[in-house]
């Protein structure tokens, strides 16, 4: 193994972190050190392609861990560390918000204590190298009107859930590690991403397999709450692309350029299931659809004005919302060992907490 070459993800066994680190040995075919504390969302299953795979070492343990990370870094020597390890969903971060604190806010507090004391043992040409790349999210902006311009890099900071405070905190402390102390560090906001290995708590899988079963398809408040989606595989590439050309401390929007309300994101899933799964006793799916309470502090719409990443750095997402939805689609229907592997008792059970209570509009 070329040490040199390595790079050290935080969080490589979640959604978009396993999607990163199975596209990067892909794409880039250097060695990763996937550290992943294996919490509810983070699924081993996803990396089973690289069991075999020398170039993939996992390791089970925290990003705070001051100890243990310092050891892999000393260890591998990474040129650089893509930060990916969060607590994602909103919804649960209105039921218990202090573990997106714990995780998000002191989490990459240490993680950033962590690199910055690697950094100083750096050669200068090793410093020359590093980069420190921090994924965040659109929500640290808040909510937009109807008729607003899309979030740029220069929109102030509005977040208004639990979890996007704490992901805004997290922005915060990493851009000052930049200014304060020098470390190299990129930052990237994304849009709401989709695609292959994600949680079936988010919207796309949740309506994708409760419509395979007939089950009812619960919508927020009058579903028209309005999000960019961006295709799973297209964030990978614009971080790696951020990773290799982004300008130091600068952060990069991350859009798919799809907006579509919630209700037409699930009726999209429900014709696609209609064609692709037909059941005769379930019928249109649509007619699953129910209308439920709206949770607190809903944002109406986000939207990504990413033509800096564009015009610095010459990245656009290859897919449109209706290739990636029906290629998500396609995944799921060809994947249901994997979907009845994640949904264990801790899942049913969130979902019975989220969902149950919930008034049918």
């Amino acid at each position: 193994m070329n040490k040199e070459d390595s790079i050290l993800v935080t969080g490589g066994a979640g959604f978009i972190g396993s999607n990163f680190v199975l596209s990067w040995i892909k794409e880039v075919g250097s060695p990763v050190i996937n550290l992943d504390s294996l919490t509810y969302a983070g699924n081993r299953n996803n990396l089973q392609s690289l069991d075999q795979n020398s170039r993939h070492i996992f390791v089970h343990g925290d990003m705070a861990d001051e100890q243990l990370v310092t050891k892999l870094l000393r260890e591998y020597r990474p040129r650089a560390i893509v930060h990916f390890a969060a607590e994602s969903h909103v919804d649960r971060s209105i039921v218990g918000p202090g573990a997106f604190i714990q995780t998000n806010v002191v989490g990459t507090f240490e993680l950033l204590q962590t690199a910055r004391a690697y950094y100083a043992e750096l050669s200068a040409d090793e410093q020359k190298e590093f980069r420190l790349l921090h994924v965040s999210t659109d929500e640290v902006y808040g909510t937009l009107g109807p008729d607003d311009p899309a979030f740029s890099e220069t929109t102030a900071y509005a977040p208004n859930s639990p979890y996007a405070a704490s992901k805004a905190a997290s922005d915060h402390l990493v851009r000052a590690y930049f200014h304060t102390y020098g470390l190299p560090v990129l930052t990237t906001n994304c849009s709401n991403n989709y695609g292959p290995y994600q949680f079936p708590e988010k919207l796309i899988p949740l309506m994708i397999l409760n419509g395979l079963e007939g089950k009812p398809l619960p919508v927020y408040g009058d579903g028209k709450n309005v999000r960019d989606w961006l295709f799973v595989e297209d964030h990978c590439s614009a971080i790696r692309t951020v990773l290799e050309g982004g300008r130091l401390g600068e952060t990069y929007n991350i859009g798919g350029s799809s907006e579509r309300t919630n209700i037409d994101v699930v009726t999209t899933i429900c014709d696609l299931l209609d064609e692709l799964s037909p059941n005769e006793a379930i019928g249109s799916r649509k007619k699953l659809i129910s209308y439920v309470t709206d949770r607190p502090g809903h944002d109406r719409r986000y939207a990504i004005d990413a033509r800096k990443i564009k015009q610095e750095l010459g990245w656009e997402p290859a897919e449109r919302f209706e290739s990636g939805i029906r290629k998500t689609v396609e995944w799921y229907l060809a994947h249901q060992d994997w979907v009845e592997n994640v949904r264990s008792g801790a899942y049913q059970q969130w979902i019975e907490t989220n969902y149950a209570e919930r008034v049918t509009r």
